[in-house]
């Protein structure tokens, strides 16, 4: 087994292999691997069945770690749609004439080295190898080990398939060692890695914001809200609801609290209450809310704050359209928030102010996903402000450069 340190130099010393390939040759790539996962997937089933009765994180760990035929079409799928799309390499951003002569242009590039650092998700492996593909990044990607031999299957496929259609796969690589200490070293390959991009927990992102000396791009948790303003037809409602909270629960972009009205409350609490129950929720709720319903189970500050990522709900009641911001923006993750309402102008004045990466009107926060951006698969959805905000498709993986020409100008 490679250490950390040769893992990381060896996809440095491949970059070449995809930094300066062809879209053609992208393109390539990736339905060379697609094909190969589809053809292979029995094999990866296999490895991953292990990692899946080994684990003992819960229901929503266990359901981000299981791989079967359709999920694995679905990474394939994936993989295709990264074709479809133009890789932004080489992409002309600014062009123009300087006052001495000098032509100046700045042009799309890629970041180099990615790395990225995850838990146990299987599919983020091949995500991410599509995505370095098409941006020309070479790309370390560091799981947790509770699906190591998932992503080594996945990886091995991948490469294989790359190398089966006349390529150099070198330029990806998969780091073996599951210790602390080897995360933490990768953490700080400075000068090799160029950029980090750790996604996952709560304690996996400040773990590594922590201790990364490598540039990071942070991917956030998600405590997602649904404010239900005072206008708010019950019938779009409730099914926005429902989506956002209960289509899957183990992922960052599922409602985790609910904001209600007070005069909609009043006409609607008791059916809201209801259709949660109904779908096995469970409800902590404020004080107000107990007035209504005694039997709700009340509700914390840290119940305000928590990504439950299970079937449990914050519910709370507000006063107007400026409390529900305010607390969306005081407990809130800045991922994904939505309001339903049919005043146009509460609408926008929520869209406008809440502080996170993706705000909606009458939509499911499910929505916050490079595939339903139409941005093929993201590297993660990123809810800090530099560089990369929201789902990170193919154009956040690129930096730029100024290319400059002349004609012997200098500078008096």
């Amino acid at each position: 087994m490679m250490t950390v340190a040769e893992t990381c130099l060896k996809a440095k010393e491949n970059l070449s292999a995809i930094a300066f390939a062809s879209e053609k040759d992208m393109n390539a790539m990736l339905s060379a691997a697609a094909a190969a996962l589809r053809a292979h997937a029995a094999e990866i089933i296999a490895e991953n069945a292990p990692d899946v009765a080994a684990c003992t994180r819960g229901a929503q760990f266990v359901d981000r770690l299981m791989l079967d035929e359709k999920r694995i079409d679905g990474i394939a799928v994936g993989l295709e749609k990264l074709i479809e799309l133009r890789s932004p390499v080489g992409e002309v951003l600014e062009e123009r004439m300087l006052y001495n002569g000098l032509q100046l242009r700045r042009v799309r590039v890629p970041f180099g080295v990615i790395g990225i650092i995850y838990e146990a998700r299987p599919n983020v492996t091949a995500d991410a190898v599509g995505l370095a593909i098409k941006s020309g990044n070479a790309v370390v990607l560091r799981g947790s080990k509770d699906a190591l031999r998932s992503n080594r299957a996945i990886v091995r496929v991948m490469k294989n398939a790359i190398r089966g259609a006349g390529f150099n796969p070198e330029f990806i690589q998969l780091i073996e060692d599951a210790t602390h200490e080897g995360a933490e070293q990768f953490m700080k390959m400075n000068g090799v890695i160029d950029v980090l991009i750790p996604r996952g927990s709560a304690g996996l992102i400040r773990n590594t914001l922590l201790n990364a000396t490598v540039p990071v791009i942070e991917t956030g948790t998600g405590n997602c809200h649904i404010y239900f303003e005072k206008t708010a037809d019950i019938a779009k409602a409730i099914p926005i609801l429902i989506n956002a909270k209960t289509q899957r629960t183990s992922v960052c972009n599922a409602c985790e609290s609910l904001l209600i009205d007070e005069s909609f409350a009043s006409a609607h609490l008791v059916e809201i209450v209801r259709a949660l129950r109904d779908k096995n929720v469970e409800i902590v709720a404020c004080e107000k809310c107990r007035a209504i319903l005694p039997e709700l189970a009340p509700a914390t500050e840290d119940d305000y704050a928590a990504e439950f990522l299970c079937l449990k709900i914050s519910v709370k009641i507000v006063s107007g359209v400026e409390e529900a911001i305010a607390h969306i923006n005081m407990y809130g993750t800045h991922h994904s928030d939505c309001i339903v309402t049919e005043d146009a102008a509460a609408a926008e004045k929520f869209l406008n102010e809440v502080d996170s990466a993706a705000v909606y009107s009458n939509a499911s926060t499910r929505f916050t996903d490079g595939f339903e951006f139409g941005l093929g698969a993201e590297m993660g959805i990123s809810t800090q402000k530099l560089h990369a905000r929201g789902p990170m498709g193919l154009r956040e993986l690129t930096s730029y450069k100024y290319q400059i020409r002349g004609n012997g100008q200098v500078r008096g």
